[in-house]
């Protein structure tokens, strides 16, 4: 059970260590000195959030489903040629 009075937990971004905040203003990393507000973002900006949902979703296909349809595909291309060479 993690400590109340320590504050905010944090993952330092520069350096990796954890640390508690002590409920200061500035979330600052004991270890290296970098101010956690400052960290890049982990989340895309929003046009990139909306572009990204804008994009349809392929459909999953079962590898299964694919070689049967390029079986069936093969098989009529051989009917074809055969009947070409029937016909020449």
């Amino acid at each position: 059970m993690p400590a109340k009075d320590l504050g905010s937990k944090h993952t330092c971004f520069k350096c990796g260590t954890k640390f508690y905040d002590l409920k200061k203003p500035a979330p600052v990393c004991p270890k290296c000195g970098a101010d956690q507000r400052e960290s890049p973002a982990l989340k895309a900006p929003a046009s990139e959030r909306r572009s990204r949902a804008a994009r349809p979703v392929e459909p999953v296909v079962e590898e299964a489903e694919v070689v049967e349809e390029l079986d069936e595909e093969l098989e009529a291309d051989d009917e074809a040629d055969e009947a070409d060479d029937d016909e020449g």
